[in-house]
C-alpha cells in the first residue's frame, strides 16, 4: 500500500524513490547477466593448456586434443626436410599457452614430397659464387671433383644423381648436387694405388687417406650383394695411373670371389 502510494505522488521523495527502485532492478539484472549468464556461455574461468602436437598425424593430434576438449584444423601445408611426411610442422596457438575449452588449434601439415623448382645455371662460374646460388636456391652442395684445368674452381659440370643437369630442369627442394670443377692446371700429382680385392669399406677409407673422391660404384648385372661384404674386383682409374688430388676413382663390387665373365672365359680357353 504504501509502495502504490509512493509510486504514484507527485513529490520529490517519491520521485526518489522509483528512480532507486529502477537502479535497483537495472544492477540486479546486470549481476545476474555478467556474473551467472555470461560466464556459463563463454565457459569463463575453463582454462587449458594446449598440448604440443607437432611431429604428429592429424588422426594423432585430433585424439589428443579431445583429450583436452580442443578442436583441430588444418590451416596450411609447407615443406619441412627434417620431419615426417604428413605430420604437423607448426601450430597455433602454440604449446603450453592457455585457451579456453572447444577453442580450434590451427596446424601446418608437411607435404608428402617436396616442392621441386629448377635447376639454375651454375656452369662456368666460380665455385663460391655456385655456392652461393645453390644456397639461396635451397639446394646442397655435395662432393667436388676435380679435373684439369687451368683455372682453379672453376665449375666445369653440374651433377645430379651422378648425371649431368641442365638448368632449368625441376628437381626436389634440398636435393644434393655435386660440381666438377677445374684443378688449377699442372701435371698429375698422385699416383692410384690398388684397390682390387679390398672390401668396399676399406677401399673408401684407402681413398680418403688419399685425398681422392669415391666415384660411381658399379654392381654387375644379375650379381646379388645383400647381405654379404662387397670387394672391389675392378677400379678406374687403374692402380698405378697418375691423377690429380680430389679426383673421382670409380669401383666395380661384388661377393669375394666373383670374376668377370671375360675373365672366366679365357682361363676356360687357356
Amino acid at each position: 500500500m504504501k509502495l502504490r502510494t509512493i509510486l504514484k505522488g507527485n513529490s520529490v521523495g517519491s520521485l526518489l524513490a522509483l528512480w532507486g527502485i529502477m537502479f535497483g532492478v537495472l544492477g540486479f539484472v546486470a549481476i545476474v547477466y555478467f556474473y551467472i549468464y555470461l560466464p556459463n556461455v563463454t565457459n569463463h574461468g575453463e582454462i587449458i593448456k594446449v598440448p604440443d602436437l607437432t611431429g604428429l598425424t592429424m588422426e594423432e593430434a585430433t585424439r589428443r586434443a579431445e583429450d583436452f576438449k580442443l578442436r583441430v584444423a588444418v590451416n596450411d601445408s609447407a615443406y619441412a626436410e627434417d620431419a615426417n611426411p604428413l605430420a604437423i610442422i607448426k601450430q597455433f596457438p602454440s604449446a603450453n599457452e592457455t585457451v579456453k575449452k572447444d577453442r580450434t588449434i590451427y596446424v601446418s601439415i608437411n607435404r608428402a614430397t617436396p616442392p621441386s623448382l629448377p635447376m639454375p645455371d651454375i656452369s662456368e662460374k666460380g665455385l663460391i659464387n655456385a655456392e652461393m646460388i645453390l644456397k639461396s636456391s635451397e639446394l646442397k652442395r655435395g662432393r667436388l671433383m676435380y679435373e684439369p684445368d687451368p683455372f682453379r674452381d672453376w665449375v666445369k659440370e653440374v651433377l645430379y644423381n651422378g648425371r649431368p643437369i641442365l638448368p632449368g630442369t625441376r628437381i626436389p627442394k634440398g636435393s644434393v648436387i655435386d660440381l666438377v670443377v677445374g684443378d688449377g692446371g699442372g701435371a698429375a700429382d698422385f699416383v692410384v694405388g690398388n684397390l682390387v680385392g679390398d672390401n668396399l669399406k676399406t677401399a673408401m677409407l684407402k681413398l680418403e687417406g688419399w685425398n681422392l673422391h669415391l666415384g660411381k660404384v658399379e654392381i654387375p648385372d644379375g650379381v646379388d650383394t645383400t647381405g654379404v661384404v662387397p670387394f672391389v674386383f675392378k677400379q678406374f682409374p687403374l692402380p698405378g695411373d697418375s691423377v690429380r688430388i680430389g679426383y673421382p676413382i670409380d669401383l666395380w663390387i661384388a661377393p669375394k670371389g666373383y670374376k668377370e665373365p671375360e675373365a672366366e672365359d679365357e682361363e676356360t680357353n687357356n
